[in-house]
């Protein structure tokens, strides 16, 4: 009897495979980097060919590195970078143009003329989302339009359009399967997430045409199975789900209120709210956080623009720091009582300081300032920005439920940023000690679905956790750590152009 997990966890730079056995540890792995093209400042890009590519080459390196076969696989999970645009050729299954990345920016005139046209609130209302070239419908109209004879083409039933998931999927099936879960079409703009269908009005809106669009089927359903000629045997394929929400049920937020956040170069936080549909008042997301025997589960989504950069640029272009290893103690030397602010609006600023034209500052230099306050600075803006997100997110879900930040990512190693959070924060942190949490949740949903792994409260408990950080800080420091953060970012603005 199969025993083991396959997952394929394509992001945005590379493309990884993972095998899990019963015990849920990894056994074997393989990755390999995925080129990113940016002809232009706005234009982003990867090769579909090349994607596919990578998966091959990491699913066969994971499969033999953990010495097992196809037979011993009994499900794939797929993980994938969301909103990520391909459009291909049904008969041949070859893309008719290269994949436009999430975070391309072609589309943004197009997202102004129909913010301006006042068509915004219908399509928050139905899907959730905001007007924004990140989401996929108005990626999915520009090869249309773009790409010569596609649209005639696409409304012939001609061509078929997938985010990444269902590219990989369509390829490992032999063409026999176009499906994507609920999770993913929830972040194309043309989801109804209420009605869980594709949407006709916002079709229209976007000039889509539904002869393209796949299947919405459960994050852990029946995709079909792989070609045997691909792995040795077939393989079904039997958890599909976005990444973030992958983090999310990686990290077992199974409950209204559980709040995963992943610390990288951003920070990427999603909040449980159960059966409710959120409707934002401050512009953030609300989406599908999975969606399991036909019932959807749903979040509140938002962001931090720049958290691990800020530390980053530290290291690599002020050469303030030789090793991440210095930072909890450095952080430690210096003088909490120091008012000093870093404003990290390197890319523009998140969570609720909305100015993505600002630019980033030091509010609080004096000839005492040595670089264990920089890097303290630096470690504290994510808590502050944190800070400002979570309360955004509460105030939004409005539940007096108490809030448990489940905390992974590679800035969550330091022990002080972490009891920074929760100070600043007021919430209890929880850190994983594993990091691979978006495999974790892929592989959660295959391995369910597949009968193999427990249930949620089961897989809840058996969650990896390294440390719990609760919060201790007096309240008037907190206040006055606060009233500092807001006066620093009242005071960037926009450089002059």
């Amino acid at each position: 009897m199969p025993t083991h997990i396959l997952v394929i966890d394509q992001s945005t730079t590379a493309t990884r495979a993972l095998v899990f056995d019963p015990a849920q540890d990894i056994v074997g792995e393989g990755s390999m980097e995925v080129t990113q093209h940016q002809f232009e400042p706005d234009r982003v890009e990867q090769v579909p060919e090349e994607i596919w590519a990578t998966c091959l080459w990491a699913c066969e390196t994971a499969i033999r590195r953990a010495g097992i076969t196809a037979r011993d696989i009994a499900g794939i999970g797929i993980a994938n970078q969301r909103s990520t645009v391909v459009v291909w050729d049904r008969a041949t299954g070859r893309a008719i143009h290269n994949a436009i990345v999430w975070r391309d920016q072609r589309t943004a005139s197009a997202c102004g003329e129909l913010f301006h046209a006042g068509h915004e609130p219908m399509v928050r209302k139905k899907t959730g989302l905001l007007i924004h070239p990140f989401f996929s419908a108005l990626k999915i109209k520009w090869l249309l339009d773009n790409v010569e004879g596609a649209r005639e083409r696409a409304e012939r039933g001609e061509l078929a359009f997938g985010t990444i998931d269902s590219f990989l999927i369509w390829r490992l099936t032999g063409g026999k399967v176009h499906a994507t879960d609920a999770t993913n079409a929830a972040q194309t703009s043309l989801f109804d997430i209420g009605t869980n269908n594709w949407d006709s009005e916002l079709l229209d809106l976007f000039a889509v045409p539904s002869q393209i669009l796949p299947e919405v089927k459960d994050s852990a359903d029946d995709y079909g199975a792989s070609e045997a000629d691909i792995f040795g045997a077939p393989v079904p394929i039997l958890g599909v789900v976005g990444n973030q929400q992958a983090a999310l049920i990686g990290q077992a937020c199974f409950a209204p209120g559980m709040l995963k956040a992943t610390y990288d170069e951003h920070c990427f936080a999603m909040l449980n709210t159960g059966d409710d549909i959120v409707n934002s008042d401050n512009r953030l997301l609300t989406t599908i956080a999975y969606r399991l025997d036909g019932k959807p589960t749903y979040a509140i989504e938002g962001a931090v623009v720049f958290v691990g950069g800020g530390l980053q640029w530290l290291h690599d272009d002020i050469a303030l720091i030789d090793n991440w290893g210095q930072l909890d103690g450095l952080a430690a030397s210096s003088d909490p009582a120091l008012p000093i602010y870093m404003v990290p609006g390197f890319i523009g600023g998140g969570a609720d300081w909305l100015e993505v034209e600002a630019r980033g500052a030091i509010i609080g230099l004096s000839l005492g300032t040595r670089p264990a306050d920089l890097v303290r600075a630096a470690l504290e803006a994510a808590g502050y920005q944190s800070h400002d997100l979570f309360k955004t997110m509460r105030e939004d879900w409005g539940s007096t439920s108490d809030v448990i930040i489940r905390a992974d990512g590679d800035v969550t190693a330091s022990d002080w940023n972490m009891q920074f959070l929760a100070d600043i924060t007021l919430m209890p942190v929880v850190r994983t000690n594993s990091s691979e949490i978006i495999a974790m949740g892929a592989a959660w949903l295959a391995a369910w679905r597949a009968g193999l792994w427990p249930d949620q409260a089961d897989f809840a408990s058996r969650r990896y956790k390294s440390r719990e950080f609760h919060p201790r800080m007096a309240e008037d420091q907190r206040q006055a750590k606060l009233a500092g953060w807001r006066d620093a970012t009242g005071r960037v603005a926009p450089l002059p152009r």
